[in-house]
C-alpha cells in the first residue's frame, strides 16, 4: 500500500491526510504476511549512515583547533583540547539530534570546558583558566551554530538525508510521517513503515512481523528507526534494539505519556517538530568497547599475576597440607556465547561434592571455609583471565548443566551470556551469590551488560577489594535446589 493510500484512507476516517511529495512508496513484500512500505527512489549509497557519527566530533575539533591557534595555548591546549573531546564524547555530545538547537546543549558544553580546568589546576595552574573555560564554550557553541545552520541548509536542498523507517501504522507513526516530509531541514527522509498485524481496514496498516526489521534495515540502508506503536511490548522493543545494533543504526522511542512533561527527563530527549523521540543507545561493550576491556584484562590479569603469586603459593602449600589431596580442580562453566572455558580454582571440599550445585559449610574443610568466604579460592582464575576465558568483570559463569536448566526456568538467564563470564560482577557486589536468587543475579547480570562502561568495571573492583579487605564476604553455599 502507498502513502497515498494511506493519506486516502485516513480521509475516509477523518483523519488528518499525510502529505506525500512526488516519491510515492511502494509496497515491498518480504514474503508472504510480512510487508513494508518502502520509498521507490530508495538511495542504494549506504555512506549517509556514517555522516551523523563524524559530524559532531570533527565540528567540536575544529572549533578547539582553532582556539588553540588564536590564543596560543601552548601544551596547555594539546593536553586541554583531547580531554575536552573525550569528555564530550562520553557526554554523548556528539551524537547528530534531529533537534539541531544548540541552546540545549549549552550547559553541557560549558560543564565540558571546565571540568579539564577544575581537574588540572591543582597540579599545574594555568593563568586565566576561567577565561580560557569561557572563550572555549563560546568557541564550541559558535562553531556548533554554524554547523547547524549549513547542516539545516544541506537537508532542506536534499543534498544529504538519512534513511528512517517508522515502526507503527497508528496516529503517531502517520504524524511523524507528515512532519518528516513537510520539514526536509530534519534530514530524515521515511522509507517507509513496519508493523505487525492488520486493523482489520482493508488495506490499513501494512502487516508484517516486527522480525522483519533487522532485514529491512539491512537492505535498504536504514540508519534511524522511529518507534511509534505504543502496542509493542518491552520484550518486543528489546528485540527491535538488538536486531538493529549489529548494522549500526540508530533507534529511537515515542515515549508513552510523552504529552507529560516530568514524564521522561529533558536530558534523555531529542525531538522531531515538537515529538519528543528517547534514543536508545547502543552497547558500550561492542567493536572498540570489547577491545579495551580485553586489553585491560590483559594487562591488569597478568599484573594481579605477578602481585598475587607469593600468597598463592603459600594457599597451595596450605591446601595441600590440609587436605593432602590435589591443590587445584578444573571445572567446565558456560561463558560468552554459551561457550564452555575450563575454570581453574583451589580445592576446597571433597570431590565429589562438586557434582552438586551448590555446596555446604561441612563438606568443606576448615581452611576451604575461609577461602571461600574470602574469595581467595578463585584467585588462580587469573589465569582464565590471562588466557581470555573470562573477564575480571562479568557475569558469573555457571556449568553447562545448570545453564541450561535456568535458562529454560527463568526469563532472559541466557542473555547474560552477551559478555564473558567474570572472576567478579555487579551481581555479587550486592551480595547475589551462594543460597540467593538466581533470577535476580540474572537481573543484574543483564543490568551490568546494558549500562556497562570502564568506570562501572573500576566500581566492581573496588567494593570486591573491600569485601575482601575487611573481612565481610560470607561462605557461599545454597540448598541443591537453590533459590530462584
Amino acid at each position: 500500500m502507498s502513502v497515498t493510500e494511506l493519506a486516502s484512507d485516513r480521509r475516509e476516517r477523518r483523519e488528518p491526510p499525510v502529505e506525500t511529495a512526488a516519491r510515492a512508496p511502494a509496497v515491498l513484500a518480504r514474503k508472504p504476511g510480512a510487508h513494508v512500505s518502502v520509498d521507490s527512489t530508495a538511495d542504494t549509497s549506504r555512506s549517509s549512515r556514517f555522516v551523523p557519527f563524524f559530524l559532531m566530533p570533527v565540528i567540536d575539533g575544529l572549533a578547539l583547533v582553532t582556539l588553540i591557534l588564536v590564543t596560543g595555548m601552548g601544551w596547555f591546549g594539546a593536553v586541554y583540547a583531547p580531554t575536552v573531546l573525550a569528555i564530550l564524547a562520553a557526554e554523548g555530545q556528539h551524537r547528530t539530534r534531529f533537534c539541531l538547537r544548540v541552546s540545549d546543549q549549552v550547559p553541557r558544553i560549558a560543564a565540558a570546558a571546565a571540568l579539564p580546568l577544575i581537574l588540572l589546576l591543582p597540579w599545574k595552574p594555568v593563568d586565566g583558566a576561567a577565561l580560557s573555560a569561557l572563550l572555549a564554550t563560546c568557541t564550541l557553541i559558535s562553531f556548533r551554530g554554524g554547523g547547524c545552520l549549513v547542516l539545516r541548509a544541506v537537508h532542506r536542498r536534499g543534498w544529504w538525508h538519512e534513511p528512517t523507517l517508522i515502526v507503527g501504522t497508528g496516529s503517531p507513526a502517520f504524524d511523524i510521517a507528515q512532519l518528516l516530509d513537510e520539514h526536509p531541514e530534519l534530514g530524515l527522509r521515511p522509507r517507509g513503515f513496519l508493523d505487525r498485524g492488520s486493523s482489520g481496514r482493508s488495506g490499513a496498516p501494512m502487516p508484517g512481523p516486527l522480525e522483519e526489521l533487522g532485514e529491512v534495515v539491512r537492505r535498504h540502508g536504514i540508519s534511524r528507526v522511529l518507534v511509534c506503536s505504543p502496542a509493542i511490548s518491552e520484550a518486543e522493543l528489546t528485540s527491535l534494539l538488538r536486531a538493529c545494533r549489529p548494522l549500526s543504526a540508530d533507534v529511537c522511542v515515542v515515549p508513552r505519556l510523552h504529552e507529560l512533561g516530568m514524564a521522561v527527563p529533558r536530558g534523555c530527549l531529542d525531538e522531531v517538530w515538537g515529538i519528543p523521540l528517547v534514543p536508545l543507545r547502543h552497547h558500550a561493550h561492542t567493536g572498540a568497547g570489547a577491545k579495551v576491556k580485553r586489553a585491560l584484562d590483559l594487562v591488569l590479569g597478568a599484573l594481579l599475576c605477578v602481585v598475587a603469586a607469593p600468597l598463592l603459593i603459600l594457599l597451595t602449600a596450605a591446601v595441600r597440607v590440609s587436605s593432602g589431596r590435589r591443590v587445584f580442580f578444573h571445572q567446565e562453566r558456560v561463558t560468552r556465547s554459551g561457550r564452555s572455558a575450563s575454570v581453574v580454582k583451589l580445592r576446597t571440599v571433597a570431590p565429589g561434592a562438586q557434582q552438586n550445585w551448590s555446596v555446604s559449610e561441612q563438606q568443606c574443610t576448615r581452611l576451604g571455609r575461609w577461602l571461600r568466604a574470602t574469595h581467595f579460592d578463585e584467585l588462580p582464575q587469573l589465569l582464565n583471565v590471562v588466557r581470555g576465558d573470562m573477564s575480571l568483570v562479568g557475569p558469573r559463569p555457571e556449568r553447562p548443566h545448570f545453564a541450561r536448566r535456568f535458562a529454560g526456568e527463568i526469563p532472559r538467564y541466557a542473555d547474560r551470556h552477551r559478555m564473558p563470564g567474570g572472576m567478579t560482577g555487579w551481581a555479587q557486589v550486592h551480595g547475589l551469590h551462594g543460597d540467593t536468587s538466581i533470577r535476580q543475579r540474572a537481573r543484574f547480570d543483564n543490568q551490568y551488560i546494558e549500562y556497562w562502561s570502564l568506570w562501572m568495571d573500576a566500581v566492581i573492583v573496588a567494593r570486591t577489594l573491600a569485601t575482601v579487605l575487611v573481612g565481610s564476604g560470607r561462605f557461599r553455599s545454597s540448598s541443591p535446589g537453590g533459590s530462584r
